[in-house]
């Protein structure tokens, strides 16, 4: 099933499978639910198919949280980018892993919508990201592709400094919609990044979350350990694709992250 949410003059509205659910659905109470509770949804929708622009796929009042250094090549980066680099070093080999708090839903950019880089910051990244969503039970329902946009200047200079790198108007995008599971593992997914400067694509990569060193589950079970989440939590799993020390992103370039089947397009504006 994939689960959308929209733009109307009624306000957001939610849509599985291209058609509406009722206009009280909500997220959070679905994410309340056990896992087999989504079974319920096909029941649910109003027969009226969905319209209006696409809006991130949470509600306000939703949390985002991130991890990091799950891929050999992030750790590889943050090691080179850092004064401290064997920080990165021992959090990739360490078995607790590196989590941290992203944004709150109404932060959160959706399709098309615009994305940041911070005015002092000299050198800024996208991060192509899977991203999970898990219910209140800690069963993960479903995914979405994601951009945990980051500043390597801020968070270089030394990590403490980490919040001011991730944490800022513009600085995470999630989309285009949900893609809800049958199992708890959406399995082994291709990730792309593709960045557009003046019409022309200027960077492309593409990696598997096969090469994740942490298992999802893994890294699910840490960020609940300590935190209940009534409502359910997105947790951005980590970024494998990196650009090269000569990159920057720049006000007016367009990035495109996919995440298996789901294709997430944002403009970067000043």
């Amino acid at each position: 099933m994939y689960l959308t949410r929209h733009a109307t003059p009624d306000g957001p509205r939610w849509a599985v499978d291209g058609q509406f659910l009722p206009l009280a659905f909500s997220l959070r109470l679905l994410l309340a639910l056990p896992a087999s509770g989504l079974r319920t949804l096909p029941t649910l929708t109003t027969g009226e198919p969905a319209s209006g622009n696409l809006l991130a796929p949470l509600e306000a009042d939703h949390e985002v949280w991130a991890s990091g250094v799950t891929y050999l090549r992030s750790r590889d980066a943050r090691q080179a980018e850092s004064v401290v680099g064997d920080v990165y070093a021992r959090v990739y080999a360490a078995e607790r892993p590196e989590l941290f708090f992203k944004a709150l839903g109404w932060r959160v950019a959706g399709q098309g919508e615009g994305i940041r880089v911070r005015a002092d910051s000299t050198w800024n990244v996208p991060e192509p990201e899977l991203v999970l969503v898990i219910n209140r039970q800690g069963e993960i329902v479903g995914y979405c592709a994601g951009n945990d946009v980051s500043s390597r200047s801020i968070e270089g200079e030394n990590p403490l400094y980490l919040p001011q790198a991730k944490v800022y108007t513009g600085a995470c995008a999630l989309g285009p919609g949900l893609a809800l599971l049958d199992g708890a593992n959406p399995g082994d997914l291709p990730i792309r990044l593709e960045i557009q400067r003046n019409g022309e694509n200027i960077f492309r990569a593409q990696i598997q979350t096969s090469q994740m060193k942490r298992r999802l589950e893994e890294l699910v079970a840490y960020l609940g350990r300590e935190l209940h989440f009534p409502n359910g939590v997105f947790l951005m799993t980590g970024t494998g694709i990196v650009p090269g020390e000569d990159f920057s992103l720049r006000p007016g370039d367009r990035v495109t992250v996919t995440v298996g089947q789901l294709t997430l397009q944002n403009d970067v504006y000043p």
